[in-house]
């Protein structure tokens, strides 16, 4: 089994701090950031420490301070060749957000987040579901299926769901901004991929402008027996008229179900532990 490195997830382009800019200087990019802290590097841009935003603030009367008076050399750091399972274990042990990734000669190269960490394991526990799709289409159809991680086109895609849920596309918006989606799940059948999982991030991926999507492909190394067969899943595209994401209803008026459960959970919690109305008779 292939060990996943940093190299394999780290981001490459790393904002970070230089060593001369003041606590002033750092205070107003993290403002203007998502970050919680920020790596400093020094002039030939050696990885020298990190400054968190509770350093700023206990000099944040002082902006006229540069950097390397405040903060304290050194800092947790892993290289690209580190396993991504070590990384994830350094970080969760001393609570750590943002891990500097250095090179050879101490360079900062990149960066590894939690968010990082936790999009691995999507990606990584995914190709279960490509393995058992696989065997349900041998087991099926007698043929013998691969499948091999690439990019799809998404104008390309043939749906199999007709509908999906307002609130669901906002959350796989906020995914695909931050690298975060996993890869769809499509069957290839001749220059077109039938969707089986994937329908929410596909449809929010077009709305922002995304030409293709990682998935992973499974496809019959008999394709000329397989071109003359239907699906099931074709089956169900043609049923419910479905041959482009434009055919897919998006529903405004209802949460995704996994949402309205747990809001329904939510509401039946508080209602237990609402404390009971003593004008109320009881029945």
């Amino acid at each position: 089994m292939t060990i996943a490195q940093v190299r394999d997830y780290m981001v490459l382009e790393v904002e970070h701090l230089a060593s001369t800019d003041t606590v002033g200087v750092a205070i107003d990019r993290l403002l203007h950031s998502r970050h919680h802290g920020m790596p400093v590097t020094d002039g030939t841009g050696r990885l020298i420490g990190f400054v968190s935003v509770k350093e700023l603030l206990r000099h944040a009367h002082e902006r006229w301070l540069t950097l390397n008076k405040i903060i304290r050399p050194g800092t947790y750091t892993a290289t690209p060749e580190t396993a991504l399972d070590d990384v994830a274990r350094i970080m969760f042990r001393f609570g750590l957000r943002d891990l500097p990734i250095i090179d050879g000669q101490g360079r900062l190269c990149g960066v590894v987040s939690n968010l990082d960490i936790v999009r691995s394991h999507f990606e990584r526990a995914n190709p279960a579901k490509a393995d058992t799709l696989k065997q349900l289409l041998t087991e099926r159809y007698h043929l013998p299926f691969v499948y091999h991680r690439g990019l799809v086109p998404i104008q390309r895609l043939i749906p199999t769901q007709w509908k999906v849920y307002e609130d669901e596309l906002e959350g796989r918006r906020y995914e695909l901004e931050r690298g975060f989606a996993e890869p769809l799940l499509v069957v290839r059948k001749g220059e077109s991929y039938i969707l089986v999982d994937g329908h929410h991030r596909a449809l929010a991926a077009r709305e922002m402008g995304l030409t293709q999507l990682q998935a992973y492909i499974l496809s019959c190394e008999e394709p000329h027996e397989f071109a003359e067969m239907e699906l099931g899943l074709e089956r169900l595209a043609r049923e419910h008229h479905l041959q482009t994401l434009d055919d897919i209803e998006v529903d405004r008026s209802s949460h995704h179900p996994l949402i309205e459960v747990t809001t329904q959970l939510l509401r039946r919690l508080e209602t237990e532990e609402r404390p009971a109305d003593p004008a109320r008779p009881s029945v």
